[in-house]
């Protein structure tokens, strides 16, 4: 077998190997998690996790269809025992100043989800470890080489480090993507949006819940929505650069131009909603690697392609890149396969649908088509 393609860069010095692997996932989120999950029962699975901390993430909507995913891994009925909060649809002002709201009640798979992120995506870990996988937290992966026709992966904590082998790699890892950056590939964005937002508590109120609230800007838009545990998050959405970033970045600002919003603030007013210090403020473009796969690696998730949040197919593609990475793995690994030609013809046509649907999206929306935020995607049509 041709030795995969390195990068130039300085290698780092590994150490012996302390434990090999079939397959190592970087990266524990709903990717990683739903491959590692798929592939366990049959391989020696590693999972790299960077954190070992419950901390808040921003990205809580799972579409209806995540059921079927969560299904076939068995996880379903678990998953409902977790006290996610229902999502019956969306409320938006977009395209017109009057509030529209579709919702799911003609959707097979049912009502979709707002999710407590941290505990949903330790949950999937747990999952995971009681599979048989390994953990690695928190550690993250630091350098790859390619030796004796397996992987070495050099995995470093603030304090630790080692080496461990595996015979294939899966980048799981987000936009970072530590493992596809340092085999060669390259990311593009193709826009600058960025995402600053604040956690607070509300009084949930019948009429608002279990549907999110989206309201276009001049600058960007808006989105609210309840999430459990009578919780509530406000985030706004602009482009890196724009005078917007200069008040979303902050909480105090952030609350003072969601009460210039009217139909907003009448939200906010309803639920009696009451900041807490959980805020924060990160990437949220549209992003793609030019190269998603190669020799015993690929990239699934968010490391091979983000989507724009306003899609909230996050984390259902996540879910069903790792999945369907994971039954490809499997499949090279019995040998039925001796390329993963059929997973980038997947990903090409997951791609293909959302930047049509991200088109359209954009489009609807005709005000402020002088403003910079809005030009910019109207360009793209």
């Amino acid at each position: 077998m041709t030795a995969p393609q390195m990068t130039d860069l300085k290698r780092q010095e590994f150490a012996q190997p302390t434990a090999h692997f079939d397959v190592l996932v970087a990266g524990a989120g709903p990717a990683g998690c739903s491959a590692a999950i798929t592939l366990a029962t049959r391989y020696r699975v590693a999972l790299v996790d960077r954190s070992d901390q419950k901390t808040f993430r921003i990205g809580e909507s799972l579409c209806p269809a995540g059921r079927r995913l969560l299904t076939k891994m068995d996880l379903w009925q678990d998953f409902l025992q977790q006290q996610h909060q229902p999502c019956y649809g969306n409320r938006s002002i977009w395209g017109s100043d009057h509030i529209q709201e579709t919702d799911f009640l003609r959707d097979p798979d049912g009502n979709g989800w707002h999710l407590d992120r941290a505990r949903f995506d330790f949950w999937l870990r747990d999952h995971a470890i009681a599979k048989g996988c390994q953990l690695y937290s928190p550690y993250a992966v630091s350098d790859v080489k390619y030796q004796d026709d397996v992987w070495h992966v050099l995995l470093k904590s603030a304090d630790d480090e080692i080496t461990v082998t595996a015979k294939f790699l899966i980048d799981a890892a987000g936009r970072a993507c530590p493992i596809a950056r340092k085999l060669g590939a390259k990311r593009t964005a193709t826009d600058k949006l960025v995402c600053g937002y604040l956690v607070g508590h509300e009084v949930p109120q019948a009429t608002d819940a279990g549907f999110s609230y989206i309201e276009a800007s001049p600058e960007g838009w808006w989105y609210s929505a309840p999430i459990p545990d009578d919780r509530r998050i406000l985030a706004f959405f602009t482009d890196t650069g724009l005078p917007a970033t200069q008040w979303a970045l902050n909480p105090e600002g952030l609350i003072q131009h969601a009460y210039k919003q009217a139909s907003l603030a009448a939200l906010l007013d309803r639920c009696q909603f009451q900041t807490t210090e959980v805020s924060g403020y990160h990437a949220a473009h549209t992003s793609t690697l030019d190269i998603k796969h190669g020799e015993q690696w690929l990239a699934t998730g968010d490391a091979a392609m983000s989507f724009d949040p306003l899609s909230s197919q996050g984390i259902f593609n996540s879910l069903y890149t790792g999945l369907y990475a994971a039954l490809n793995i499997d499949k090279w690994f019995s040998g039925q396969i001796t390329d993963f030609s059929d997973y980038q013809q997947q990903l090409d046509n997951i791609e293909a649908a959302y930047l049509r649907h991200y088109s359209e999206w954009y489009g609807l929306q005709k005000r402020w088509s002088d403003q910079p935020f809005w030009r910019k995607r109207q360009s793209k049509k």
